[in-house]
């Protein structure tokens, strides 16, 4: 199963199409998963490409419920689909971490801070795809690539930039060919000065 995880399009889905479009060419996607900010942006997206997609609202949306998210089954198992300004992402992605796995979920995926990330801690898979129009992590642009399948799963970052220029038939992270490790990095080092890692 191939996800293309999308966040914070706030209105502009072109870079979003044009992903896509490039994605589509190289390995057919099975769902499209919005965290958020708009929704709407999820719904056009949805019938543009005819891909079952799954999304959440976010604060700009008008959510402030603590109970919207979504809880998406995969062949690996459950993620949680939260935009997470309800989590306090901002600060921690502790309460995002519990939440995933009070809800049985082998990962969280969530937006809000328009900053990418991924990273595997105490079991948990947490993927923020940044914002391909409006990033504040100096990047350009960024979204996600999950590959989930019974006894495998694995999540990237790519930068718009980087992945629109690669060739159809280079091998890297997301394309078919070699799969990337999950790296540690700033989730991680936010988890480990939890008291209860």
């Amino acid at each position: 199963m191939r996800i293309l995880v999308l966040s914070d399009t706030h209105g502009d889905n072109s870079r979003a199409y044009q992903v896509f479009d490039k994605l589509k060419k190289e390995t057919p996607v099975d769902l499209i998963i919005h965290c958020g900010d708009y929704y709407k942006d999820a719904i056009q997206m949805s019938e543009r490409t005819g891909v079952p997609t799954v999304w959440v609202k976010g604060n700009t949306d008008g959510s402030f419920s603590e109970d919207d998210f979504t809880i998406v089954e995969t062949p690996y198992g459950n993620l949680l689909v939260t935009h997470g300004h309800m989590e306090n992402v901002d600060f921690s992605q502790q309460n995002l971490y519990y939440k995933a796995q009070e809800k049985g979920c082998v990962g969280a995926l969530f937006g809000h801070t328009h900053r990418s990330a991924f990273a595997e801690v105490g079991g948990v898979y947490l993927m923020n795809p940044g914002s391909l129009t409006k990033p504040r992590d100096g990047s350009g642009g960024t979204f996600g690539i999950i590959i989930s399948e019974p006894d495998y799963f694995v999540g990237h970052i790519h930068r718009f930039e980087d992945f629109m220029a690669k060739s159809p038939d280079s091998k890297g992270p997301g394309s078919g060919g070699s799969k990337p490790k999950v790296q540690g990095g700033y989730l991680r080092s936010l988890l480990n000065y939890s008291d209860r890692f």
